[in-house]
């Protein structure tokens, strides 16, 4: 990993990280200031530039101080503002069936049908822009060629003790499970599991949009212009989107990114990618689920 990565855009994208992750908890800029905000134009707003300060700074950095690693052209100046540009909007996106059905089983549907509508948002500026790089793998990296499923196994190995250590410590079993968004359907229904395993299937969807926008999108469109440099400003741009989980969490999203990221780039597919992400946020879900139960 370390050979295919500048070193001196490294450094500055470890420390521009951590100062965002160190101002981000210490002023409560994502879950204070831009939850607390009147309206989703507003906070819209607000995350734009929470992104463009994570994207686009570290490429900044290295057109300024890195120059032989970035081949700048117009359109690179355009794409490194649609990004976080499009991120903003599917992060601030209000469901269509938000507040259209009443009841308990409205506000269920609302919840498992938000972030496949989020997918939406981000799959259909994925598929205009496909057209202008049609030398990128399969659809943004969606693919099976190349890929070796033992490594990926291994990773998730690697992240059992991690994730168990996690599921003791009382942030993680606060934002987790998530499946704990539902719980209040329970009484109403003779089939809850059926309705869990819905619940999660969506919220594994999620994690097909992020790894389509991150190790798909900003990795493959930005290698025409930066090659392998573009590995480490998606990384810190994954980072700012952790800003409201555990602190935990955030800082390890960073190194995780940075390695799913690597991954992508050699072996031209984000599928392997996507299995461990989704099997970490399974994981993830049992071990909180196991923290509560331990806790009563």
């Amino acid at each position: 990993m370390v050979s295919i990565i500048d070193k001196g855009l490294l450094l500055f994208c470890t420390v521009w990280a951590g100062l965002l992750i160190a101002l981000n908890y210490t002023l409560g800029i994502e879950s204070s200031m831009i939850k607390g905000m009147d309206s989703r134009w507003q906070q819209c707003a607000a995350l734009f530039l929470v992104y463009c300060s994570a994207f686009v700074i570290p490429y900044g950095f290295a057109v300024v101080f890195r120059r032989h690693l970035i081949a700048a052209t117009p359109l690179f100046w355009l794409l490194l503002l649609i990004a976080p540009a499009l991120f903003a909007v599917k992060a601030s996106a209000v469901n269509p069936l938000e507040n259209q059905i009443d009841g308990v089983w409205g506000s269920y549907w609302t919840i498992v049908t938000t972030l496949p509508f989020k997918l939406l948002v981000v799959l259909v500026p994925l598929i205009v822009l496909q057209r202008w790089f049609p030398e990128q793998p399969g659809f943004w990296g969606l693919t099976l060629c190349n890929v070796r499923w033992r490594p990926y196994g291994l990773m998730l190995l690697m992240m059992v003790p991690l994730i168990a250590y996690a599921g003791t410590q009382p942030d993680f079993l606060a934002a987790y499970p998530r499946l704990k968004q539902i719980a209040f359907i329970a009484p109403h229904t003779e089939h809850f599991g059926w309705f869990q395993l819905l619940y999660e299937v969506s919220y594994g969807i999620d994690f097909v949009t992020i790894e389509l926008f991150f190790r798909g999108f900003l990795i493959f469109a930005f290698a025409r212009y930066a090659g392998p440099a573009a590995i480490l400003p998606m990384a810190v741009f994954y980072c700012s989107v952790h800003f409201g989980k555990p602190l935990l969490e955030c800082i390890s999203s960073f190194f995780g990114g940075l390695i799913l990221g690597v991954v992508a780039y050699q072996t031209r597919s984000i599928a392997g990618g996507l299995a461990v992400h989704l099997g970490i946020a399974w994981m993830m879900e049992v071990s909180a689920y196991a923290g509560n139960v331990r806790s009563g």
